[in-house]
């Protein structure tokens, strides 16, 4: 028995070894998730969260998605087991995870609090500033074992980041109007993410002090506020119809200069590492304003 113990303790390693070693970290709402081993298949509740774990290396591993999961390429390929308005539990389920990752949102919370309670490990992600990014990008990379290539995102997410920052931010302020959609006209206050965006690009958003996240405001509020440029995601890469109508108010210093401009929405309404992609956009487009600005004087 005395021989036979230290054969079982090295194959006990062995095993632990093939497994991986437990990990932990902790989600964006405080609560520690202890792990076993890294995770091995992964289910996704929200597109930018799939576009994150891919990002993480750990691309692979996923094999459940949300509805909208489009990026990268192969996540289209992926079984849906959840939209914006609710979760299969069954499917997500049938896929066995050993790993959810989740957007808490209203039509979705009791959903996930279910599969907690049934015995899914849940990491809940709400990333709202730009800094939290590639923090998620590293935690995925724990939770999945893949840290050396979510640490090689990280950083190359931070340089890009903090060079953007050096070139754009201390510029000339120019006011901006983030229209999200336009029935109901919603956009965003100086909590939201997109709003910080626009700050490192030297810009200020008209709407900042509202105190909702992504209050519904109307045209009178826009008119009063007077942006000298108008941003608008809309649905897609398209230009939005609506965008235009603002020509037909002469007196708002954005449709006066034809500083009327669209956005992808998910460049800058997904908090992925392509945010970065919408940020330089936004920022030629505030650059391009000061221009237009100087050449009027």
């Amino acid at each position: 028995m005395r021989i036979l113990r230290p054969i079982v303790f090295v194959f006990a390693l062995a095993c632990a070894a093939a497994r991986g070693a437990p990990v932990e970290v902790r989600d964006d709402y405080g609560k520690t998730l202890q792990l076993a081993a890294p995770a091995q298949r992964i289910v996704s509740l929200a597109p930018h969260l799939t576009e994150l774990l891919f990002a993480a290396g750990a691309g692979a591993q996923v094999v459940g998605v949300s509805d909208f999961s489009d990026y990268p390429a192969a996540a289209r390929a992926l079984p849906r087991v959840a939209s914006a308005t609710g979760v299969d539990l069954e499917a997500v389920l049938a896929l066995e995870p050993d790993l959810v990752v989740a957007w808490p949102q209203a039509a979705t919370r009791r959903a996930i609090d279910r599969l907690e309670t049934l015995g899914l490990p849940i990491y809940r992600s709400e990333p709202r500033r730009l800094e939290q990014i590639p923090v998620t990008i590293e935690r995925f990379g724990t939770l999945t074992g893949q840290s050396a290539a979510a640490q090689l995102a990280a950083d190359a997410f931070r340089r890009r980041a903090a060079q953007l920052a050096a070139r754009y931010s201390d510029r000339d302020p120019v006011d901006v109007f983030y229209q999200v959609w336009n029935r109901p006209m919603v956009t965003v206050n100086g909590a939201h993410l997109i709003s910080r965006i626009i700050k490192l690009c030297g810009g200020r958003n008209v709407f900042a002090a509202l105190p909702l996240l992504a209050p519904e405001i109307d045209r009178e509020a826009v008119l009063a506020a007077n942006p000298e440029v108008i941003i608008a995601s809309g649905a897609g890469d398209t230009r939005p119809s609506w965008l235009d109508q603002w020509k037909n108010f002469p007196q708002l210093r954005a449709a006066r200069a034809d500083q009327l401009y669209a956005m992808p929405a998910d460049l800058l309404q997904r908090h992925t590492p392509r945010i970065l992609d919408g940020a330089e956009r936004l920022c030629v487009i505030l650059e391009t304003a000061r221009n237009a600005r100087q050449s009027v004087k």
